[in-house]
């Protein structure tokens, strides 16, 4: 967390749609009472960056009018290429001298002016450290950054009481589902519209976190690319395709040779955090976003990765109002739900 809560929603705002959850927590389960979706402005956010507040706002001030809630304080994320994380690790000293010290060490690892940033940590492990050093994630973002997006949440009416990174809304979700899973070293992969949120937990702690630049925009370039067409045009047959409607063979053939480029990307993140970590291997991956519904990407992934790969569920110990919500409504949400859901639940963690 980046700043910090009591009731909140939760507000994921991602290239192409932006979704607000809403959850109960009580001492024995919690339940999902409201989640809504709006498009997002063409053109209002890229890679992370806003480009266009006042859009951003006006469409989450009608997203907080359709949803009804009487929630005022929101939980939202970052994400993209001005967020980053670090494990590092460092002679083990007193936690009441650490922020001032990992300033210090931030200058090291951080490409950013110190002076411009939220910087953020969190102690990993004990047990797995040496008596003399300690392992810390560090995670830094522009200020300004930052600011853009509290700033769009409080243009809208609300209160933005946490921003929080994206990926590890995506952990807080899984961790709350399948539990701290020890001894296993696990990915998560959120394949969106616009990015690719990529996690790594290690003795159910996040220690690593990078946010991919492919998505199912990825396809829908490429896809006007080859056929010749209009961007809405190409999504619309990027649609056919993942809802089985019969499209052009040319469009197949894009949808293929893009899976392998897109899987190719991926790998190269895989590679990278096994070159730059101590555990060398990886056990499982959890994979969810609404890239999932493209033809053959879970295959590919598969392919390319050589693990097993699960799709996460994000409702196995989140209950929902069935008054509200249907099974087959909370079928269809689930691949859309998880960072949301991860944002919602950092209110309803600290309640339950």
């Amino acid at each position: 967390m980046l700043f910090g809560s009591n009731k909140l929603v939760g507000l994921d705002i991602g290239t192409s749609s932006i979704k607000l959850v809403e959850v109960e927590a009580t001492k024995k389960k919690i339940t999902l009472t409201s989640f809504g979706f709006i498009p997002t402005p063409p053109g209002s956010i890229t890679a992370g960056e806003i480009n266009n507040p006042e859009a951003l706002s006006e469409a989450i001030r009608k997203l907080v009018a359709q949803s009804k809630t009487k929630r005022r304080k929101a939980c939202t994320s970052i994400w993209g290429t001005a967020v980053i994380t670090k494990k590092i690790s460092i002679p083990r000293i007193e936690r009441n001298v650490l922020s001032e010290q990992l300033k210090w060490e931030a200058e090291q690892y951080i490409p950013f002016d110190i002076n411009e940033i939220n910087l953020e940590y969190h102690v990993l492990d004990e047990v797995r450290a040496s008596p003399d050093q300690m392992n810390v994630l560090l995670v830094a973002a522009k200020r300004d950054f930052v600011m853009r997006y509290a700033e769009v949440v409080e243009a809208a009416g609300l209160e933005c009481s946490v921003v929080d990174v994206s990926g590890f809304a995506l952990a807080n979700c899984f961790e709350v589902n399948y539990g701290k899973t020890p001894n296993q070293t696990l990915a998560l992969l959120n394949i969106g519209a616009g990015m690719t949120n990529f996690v790594i937990l290690e003795n159910g702690e996040a220690t690593f976190s990078r946010d991919i630049p492919v998505g199912g925009i990825t396809y829908t370039n490429d896809i006007q690319k080859v056929m010749g067409v209009s961007l809405e045009e190409a999504e619309s047959l990027k649609i056919s395709a993942g809802t089985g409607q019969p499209v052009p063979q040319e469009v197949s053939d894009v949808l293929v040779q893009t899976n392998e480029v897109v899987a190719e990307e991926i790998r190269r993140s895989f590679d990278f955090y096994l070159a730059t970590s101590s555990d060398a291997s990886i056990h499982k991956i959890y994979v969810t976003g609404g890239g999932l519904g493209l033809p053959g990407l879970y295959e590919q992934l598969q392919s390319s990765l050589s693990l097993p790969i699960e799709n996460l569920n994000p409702f196995i110990n989140i209950d929902f109002n069935r008054r509200v919500f249907s099974e087959e409504y909370i079928s269809q949400i689930s691949p859309y739900a998880s960072v949301g859901l991860g944002l919602a639940l950092r209110q309803a963690r600290d309640n339950a």
